[in-house]
């Protein structure tokens, strides 16, 4: 094993915890760190005079910082859903929260090179190391659900090689739970909000994740869609060192998408504007989607102007009435139609009754601010984020009263999950893009966008 790639500080060894006692006395001591920040908070708050407010005392940078290193460690489905509320909720949270959060979207910890050669025994069988001429035992990525190596082949091949973590599989289903019991227990969610069928599909799209041979299938079909692509580029899958808990594929140079925001603003519009056009085609033309617009999904080839698009183990079908949903928000929105907008989020599931007969007002507000953006002249200004200040305003107005509280269709989840990570790059990237004219296609049919 070659161990002489890049030794980043911010990346730490640390075992895996694979049994069930383990993983449970990680989420134990986690637990016990929010509640003694948060009775820490309260009283500093109580010696200043104030009236502390719980939510309050729990979304504390400390407490911010306790949980992105506890899920970086657990790794596996708690990790995954950290990464699921910090890049959902986004542009919702306070800033210094956001950062902090952001951490466990960008690198988990790696495995001792120990604990790899176990997992690689298990799946290879011992003496693997024989059929290369060169295994850097250091990851050149560390996900939620395993990290990624470079190889060379005997045969020449240079592979990049995702191997997964010990014990993530069988934890899947604890770890949603125990997310969801700290959540519960943090007040951060009402009682009364039933979020059982959210779980269930979380733990379905998670055992579908950590499925590498389904994986390996839907990359290579992306690959097929894809072909002859000038934008795209896809790995392909390396099957005779592919198993269900490693999958092996071409090693596909490329750089962080984020330093492209150092690029000219043309080259920075152009790609944010390929992505954009592939999560399209993906609900409109595809009927299938990669939901999950982590960062690290992308990678950019300087030279080229390619993308290398990575990890399809979040690959979903898009419901035909999902994507219908989505196509009547659009044309409303292109033909400034408030009433349609209205509708169509209510008959997609974005919001509840709770919101239209408590707080009407305040969302045609936050509709006319959507619309008013779309129809700004020029392209769209993904660095502009001033209106969406007011959005997180108006919305946490509403988020006060409890009866607004309402949980989308899964199925809508998971594809909005795409669009927000999307727009989400295209801010990091401060990118100018006219994404009315990519809609147009869509929408023509529709009288009101005439």
């Amino acid at each position: 094993m070659n161990d002489d790639d890049d030794d980043r500080p911010d990346r730490r060894e640390r075992r895996v915890p694979s049994s069930r006692a383990g993983r449970l006395g990680a989420f134990g001591r986690l637990a016990g760190g929010v509640a003694g920040g948060m009775l820490a908070e309260g009283a500093r708050r109580v010696a200043r005079g104030e009236r502390p407010r719980l939510r309050d005392a729990i979304l504390t940078p400390a407490n911010a910082m306790r949980l992105a290193d506890r899920l970086s460690h657990l790794r596996g489905a708690a990790m995954k859903l950290g990464q699921m509320i910090s890049m959902d909720a986004g542009d919702m949270l306070p800033p210094d929260l956001a950062a902090i959060l952001a951490r466990v979207r960008e690198q988990a910890d790696r495995m001792p090179p120990g604990q790899l050669r176990d997992v690689l025994d298990a799946e290879w069988g011992k003496g693997w190391l024989g059929r290369f001429e060169r295994f850097d035992v250091r990851p050149i990525a560390a996900a939620s659900i395993g990290q990624v190596h470079r190889a060379v082949t005997k045969d020449g091949r240079e592979l990049a090689i995702k191997v997964q973590y010990p014990g993530v599989r069988e934890s899947i289903d604890a770890d949603v739970d125990n997310v969801a019991t700290l959540l519960r227990v943090s007040n951060l969610l009402p009682r009364e909000l039933d979020i059982s069928p959210l779980l269930a599909e979380a733990k379905r799209q998670l055992h579908e994740e950590a499925d590498y041979v389904r994986e390996g299938e839907q990359l290579m079909r992306y690959r097929e869609r894809l072909a002859g692509e000038e934008a795209f580029v896809v790995p392909a899958v390396a099957a005779d060192f592919s198993t269900a808990r490693v999958l092996a594929m071409d090693f596909v140079p490329g750089r962080p998408i984020e330093e492209l925001e150092s690029a000219p603003q043309d080259e920075r519009d152009r790609v944010t504007r390929a992505i954009i056009a592939l999560v399209l085609r993906e609900l409109f033309e595809f009927g299938v989607m990669q939901t999950d617009p982590n960062f690290a999904n992308y990678r950019y080839q300087p030279d080229s102007g390619r993308l290398v698009l990575l990890d399809f183990g979040a690959t979903r079908a898009v419901d035909a009435d999902v994507a219908e949903s989505y196509r009547r928000l659009l044309a409303a929105g292109m033909a400034k139609d408030r009433d349609g907008v209205r509708q169509a989020a209510l008959g997609a599931g974005f919001v509840g009754d709770g919101v239209l007969a408590g707080h009407g007002e305040r969302f045609d507000r936050m509709i006319d601010i959507i619309i008013a953006e779309m129809h700004r002249d020029g392209p769209f200004d993904f660095g502009d984020r001033a209106f969406v200040a007011v959005l997180r305003d108006e919305g946490l107005e509403m988020a006060q009263d409890r009866a607004t509280w309402h949980i989308p269709p899964v199925e809508t989840l998971f594809v909005q999950r795409k669009i927000s990570g999307t727009a989400l790059l295209g801010a990091r990237l401060r990118a100018k893009v006219d994404v009315r004219a990519l809609v147009a296609p869509y929408v023509a049919d529709d009288p009101r966008s005439a």
